[in-house]
């Protein structure tokens, strides 16, 4: 009985405890409606974002950390961003690692002569002058590989892995060439990290282990690598030439790129929002992530334009080198570090300004009950759902440190059809979207900026 009663107790006191959390989210949403709706209504109203991801996109094309490319949009954008009347414009020093491609190719040479569509993978080294011809050994996980690992010794190994996630499948990329290279494989190749595919390969990091030699690694299309798979499963003998220039040069000076809309009343807190402004070699990084970056820059655009400025600060940040090295996400955590107790949200957008779903958020279930209270007043865009989950790459250092993240989560469909490959360019984005994109920013960051309360906080990890 006296157990009984305990649980009674405690079942109470959780409800106590949980019905405020609740209550008070309620009461944000309907605080808020009409002035969200405002804010909704200006960030659908024109299609200013979209036509400035296509201009980054057109004029300055990808944007890989360490080139002119990237370097000349950012001196645009803090020119716009200043045009804008954002505050405290600048951009604050990064160092970042350069990767040069160089030329490459890739050829079947048995069974027959055929080009094969490659991309090397970053960071990849460089093959010798005349290239490396091998036999192929295919396998479709590292388990395979194990068992044929008396196989792998002088050859070419493929990891030709079919897409199921991105979690699950791109550890074949990251870790591919490490494997291969411990049994004496001279090169990797993998099936491009990609859930559709019209022959368009898919770069993307892959890593070095300094106890393993280093060998060259690069990305087939799935096409490529099937039409392998099947010519080996056939038992016929598989050859390939793989030719790379690829080149790492000594770190080079980036930024990134911070506007402000000031607090009117708690300035030194601050909601930061962004998205990574670096892109892969190849497309024009439109969907990955200029999109997302100039998204959240016309978050502040919108709520400047129609007058509203919130109790704390809103700072947008573009990161530089999320792509091959997240350099920028550190380098802001520790140019911030003193201000890390005053951030009270940080949001990144990075996978695509497709229709927006809702977000992820990483933080307490407390703050997670607030947030989805707030979700509730983008039900006009379908953007309502909130999820427990990781906020992001750029975010994380944050988050880390216990600061509140949310990660916007758009119809993911299309998205690795067209990721780290020359197909990602303007023309797969469409306005309507990009604006609600923005939209579900801009009521994110605005009310959370500007609620009487912050958001609790969770211990740093």
């Amino acid at each position: 009985m006296m157990t009984r009663q305990i649980l009674i107790r405690a079942s109470l006191l959780a409800l106590a405890l949980f019905r405020p959390a609740a209550a008070d989210a309620q009461t944000i949403a309907e605080r808020y409606r009409a002035t969200t709706d405002r804010i909704i209504a200006a960030a659908l109203g024109d299609s200013a974002a979209y036509e400035r991801v296509a201009f980054l996109a057109d004029r300055f094309g990808h944007r890989l950390s360490g080139s002119a490319s990237l370097e000349h949009a950012l001196d645009w954008i803090i020119d716009e961003m200043t045009r804008d009347g954002l505050q405290n414009v600048r951009g604050e020093p990064v160092m970042v690692p350069r990767w040069v491609r160089g030329r490459e190719s890739a050829a079947l040479v048995e069974p027959r002569p055929l080009e094969l569509r490659m991309l090397g993978l970053g960071g990849s080294i460089a093959t010798p002058a005349e290239g490396i011809t091998a036999r192929v050994l295919v396998v479709d996980s590292f388990d395979d590989l194990a068992a044929r690992q008396m196989e792998a010794r002088g050859k070419i190994v493929l990891f030709d892995v079919p897409f199921t996630s991105y979690g699950a499948t791109v550890q074949y990329r990251s870790r591919g060439a490490i494997e291969a290279a411990k049994l004496g494989a001279v090169a990797v190749l993998i099936r491009s990290v990609a859930s559709n595919s019209m022959r368009n390969p898919h770069t993307g990091a892959m890593q070095y282990d300094t106890a393993v030699a280093r060998i060259p690694a690069a990305a087939l299309s799935v096409e490529d690598a099937a039409m392998l798979h099947r010519m080996h499963d056939r038992g016929d003998r598989v050859v390939v030439t793989l030719k790379m220039e690829a080149m790492t040069h000594p770190d080079a000076l980036s930024r990134n790129v911070v506007g402000e809309l000031l607090g009117r009343e708690k300035p030194e807190e601050i909601v930061v929002l962004g998205g990574h402004i670096d892109s892969w070699d190849v497309g024009q990084g439109a969907m990955d992530d200029a999109g997302g970056s100039l998204a959240a820059w016309e978050v502040l655009r919108v709520l400047k334009r129609i007058g509203l400025r919130p109790r704390r600060t809103i700072r947008v940040v573009l990161w530089t080198n999320e792509e091959n090295g997240l350099r920028g996400a550190n380098a802001y955590r520790d140019a911030h570090a003193a201000e890390l107790p005053n951030h009270v949200l940080a949001m990144e957008s990075d996978g695509g300004v497709f229709a927006p779903q809702g977000f992820s958020f990483d933080g307490t279930d407390e703050a997670m009950t607030m947030v989805a209270g707030i979700a509730t007043l983008l039900d006009s865009i379908g953007a309502t759902r909130i999820r427990a989950g990781g906020a992001g790459a750029d975010v994380g250092p944050l988050t880390a440190a216990g600061v509140p993240g949310l990660g916007l989560q758009v119809d993911g469909t299309r998205y690795f059809w067209y990721h780290h490959s020359e197909a990602d360019t303007m023309d797969k984005l469409d306005p309507r979207e990009v604006a609600q994109c923005v939209a579900a920013m801009a009521v994110m960051a605005y009310v959370i900026a500007d609620m009487p309360e912050t958001l609790p906080r969770r211990a740093p990890r």
